[in-house]
Order: C-alpha cells, then sequence, then structure tokens
C-alpha cells in the first residue's frame, strides 16, 4: 500500500504540479498579455495592464540594450510607465516570445536565452515589426518569478 502511495504521489507531482520551467514560462506569457494591445482596448484596460506589467519586475531590474539611452535600473513603477508610454504609441500590437532556453545555473535564478517578435501598427499607421534575441535572468522570491535583467543581444549581420 505504502508503495502505491509514493507511486501516485509521484505521477501526481510529475503531471499536475507545475515544474519550475513552466513557472518561468508563465511569466513570459504575462508579459506577452499584458504588453498586447487590440484596438478595441479601453482605458480602464490599459492602465490595469500597466500596473500588471510592473508587478513581473524584481526591483530594479537592469536592462542592457546596444543604445546606451536605453541601458540602466529600472524600478517597477518606471518599467510601468515606460511600457504604457510605448503602449499608447500603437492602436495594435503585440509581442511573443520563442525558442525559449531555460537553464537554473544558481539556486532560485533563471536564465533564458530567447527569440523576442513585436508586432503593431502605431497610431500613424506604420507597422512594426521587430525581431531580437534576449537573454533574461529571472530571480525566485517567495515562489514567483521576476525578470531582474534583460539583455538585448546584438546579432551580427553579414
Amino acid at each position: 500500500m505504502g508503495v502505491l502511495m509514493v507511486i501516485i504521489g509521484i505521477v501526481f507531482a510529475v503531471t499536475v504540479l507545475p515544474s519550475e520551467e513552466k513557472r518561468v514560462k508563465k511569466r513570459f506569457q504575462l508579459l506577452s498579455e499584458w504588453v498586447s494591445k487590440s484596438p478595441e482596448e479601453n482605458p480602464i484596460t490599459m492602465l490595469q495592464k500597466m500596473k500588471d506589467i510592473g508587478t513581473l519586475f524584481f526591483e530594479p531590474c537592469e536592462l542592457k540594450a546596444p543604445h546606451e539611452s536605453l541601458s540602466g535600473s529600472y524600478t517597477r513603477q518606471e518599467i510601468s510607465a515606460y511600457a504604457g508610454s510605448a503602449r499608447s504609441h500603437f492602436s495594435q500590437l503585440g509581442l511573443k516570445f520563442y525558442d525559449l532556453h531555460i537553464a537554473f545555473p544558481q539556486k532560485e535564478v533563471a536564465k533564458v536565452t530567447l527569440t523576442a517578435r513585436l508586432i503593431g501598427k502605431s497610431m500613424t499607421g506604420d507597422q512594426v515589426d521587430e525581431i531580437r534575441e534576449l537573454e533574461c535572468l529571472l530571480k525566485k522570491i517567495d515562489k514567483k518569478w521576476f525578470f531582474s535583467q534583460i539583455e538585448v543581444i546584438e546579432v551580427l549581420k553579414k
């Protein structure tokens, strides 16, 4: 009977309880959902998404980008404000993440390399389609994962 309970417990843990990898992926799904914008989005939804975006980040969160003016450490409030400002320039916006490679180099730390694609339509009607390679570090605090560093990887062009 004891062996059966152990087997049932292992099967339950493997199939039902989310793995750390799934929890990390969920944070990217939430970021994608909250950055995205449809033409029908109302101001209340916009404000809620701005607030929600900030909750995904460790404070401070470091951004490393090829453009020095974007690089730096940001608070959750700054991230929410910048995200809201950027979203306001678009009537439609979508953020998708592809090819996530997740590693756990230390306890409570996840390193994720991925491809991010931002597609949208500006308020002036211009189409945007940007693809970037990113390396993200997430820290686990109180059983939740938070973005603590995002680095834009420069890809060499021929």
